[in-house]
């Protein structure tokens, strides 16, 4: 029983703090395309009469998200892992992810990285994984975005604030490396 609690008290604690620390290591060289789940939200679903342009109408940043998007911006900086370009989907809560963690000046809003409903959503992941094809900076790639589209191009879920690593492979996306931010 105690060897049950140990190897659970493992994988819940020490596994996520062993690849966060395996994915500074990744960014630290640069070179890396990195998709970030927009931080923590007020809710979990997207309130009625939603309207992209105007942010009253959107599930948007809880007071904790907005601290942990400044989190993430200060451990970039603090970690040096550099960051070449921040491209953000339209909704709110992913822009202010952004431009919390990197700066107004430094964010691209982007449509392909937007929620997209069940069907419809080839287009964009065609256009992201163009994106991701032909990056070839020595800084790093950011893309804020949403679970939905974080799952349908790596076949893996993300937290609210974390970060995955990835590398094109075949049609999809293989992570390298994960970095939680609590």
């Amino acid at each position: 029983m105690l060897r049950l609690l140990i190897a659970a008290l493992f994988v819940t604690i020490l596994a996520p703090a062993q690849a966060t620390e395996a994915g500074w290591a990744l960014l630290r060289n640069g070179g890396h395309v990195v998709l970030l789940r927009h931080a923590m939200t007020t809710g979990t679903v997207e309130p009625p009469r939603f309207d992209l342009e105007k942010c009253n109408t959107q599930l948007n940043l809880s007071d904790r998200g907005r601290q942990q998007a400044r989190k993430i911006g200060a451990l970039f900086a603090a970690r040096a892992a550099p960051t070449e370009d921040v491209l953000s989907s339209r909704y709110c809560r992913a822009l202010e992810t952004a431009r919390l963690a990197f700066g107004d000046r430094n964010v691209e809003p982007w449509d392909a990285l937007d929620e997209k409903p069940a069907q419809g959503f080839e287009a964009a992941d065609a256009a992201v994984m163009e994106r991701i094809r032909a990056f070839s900076g020595s800084d790093n790639l950011v893309f804020v975005t949403h679970l939905e589209n974080i799952q349908r191009l790596t076949g893996s879920n993300a937290r609210e604030g974390e970060a995955l690593i990835v590398s094109p492979q075949d049609q999809g996306l293989h992570v390298l490396g994960r970095i939680v931010f609590n």
